[in-house]
């Protein structure tokens, strides 16, 4: 038993502990989120009503509220890796990740998002939808970044217009913007 009692014990498919922290970085504070199965979600602008909620959708989703132990061993190598990436020492993360906030087409594209473009490049919504068999699918693809729930690890900022415009991003455009100059794509602003 974990200390979590019967309930768990009852209903295992619902119930799943969810640990959260907040790291601070160069493009404001995240909440990072972490199952036993790894890292479930990435919140940019984590300020406390967005963090609020987020907590709120993981308790919906996972049957428990999650609980914020920035020092949970669930957590640490996340913490380590997103803090190694904001310095410039880490171009790949090396993380389990938990994938049960997302399926089907959405998943599809967003892991090949993961595995196909590496830190340094960008695609096209209309590249990505190639890749995983659906040409002509460029909106589905920019629907999935939308959704994705693991921004940064998945790097939905690698997915760009194909005539050269930034196209959208969950985070804002001047997150992805500074995301883009980080990995070197784009030239840091000058002010």
């Amino acid at each position: 038993m974990d200390g979590h009692g019967w309930d768990e014990r009852r209903e295992p498919e619902k119930r799943q502990r969810v640990v959260w922290a907040v790291v601070g970085t160069d493009i404001g504070p995240l909440l990072l989120a972490a199952t036993h199965e790894g890292l479930v979600n990435v919140v940019f602008h984590a300020t406390e009503s967005v963090r609020e909620r987020a907590v709120e959708r993981l308790a919906s989703r996972f049957g428990e509220q999650p609980v914020e132990e920035p020092g949970s061993p669930l957590l640490a190598e996340a913490i380590r890796q997103f803090t190694a990436y904001f310095a410039g020492e880490r171009h790949d993360f090396e993380l389990p990740l938990d994938w049960s906030l997302i399926s089907g087409f959405n998943r599809q594209v967003l892991r090949e998002l993961a595995s196909g473009v590496p830190y340094g490049a960008v695609v096209g919504y209309g590249d990505l939808a190639d890749r995983v068999g659906r040409p002509g699918a460029a909106q589905a693809v920019g629907a999935a970044m939308g959704a994705n729930p693991l921004p940064v690890v998945v790097p939905c900022h690698r997915v760009v217009e194909s005539g050269g415009g930034l196209g959208g991003f969950g985070g804002g455009l001047e997150t992805k913007r500074k995301l883009l100059a980080l990995e070197g794509v784009l030239p840091e602003p000058l002010f």
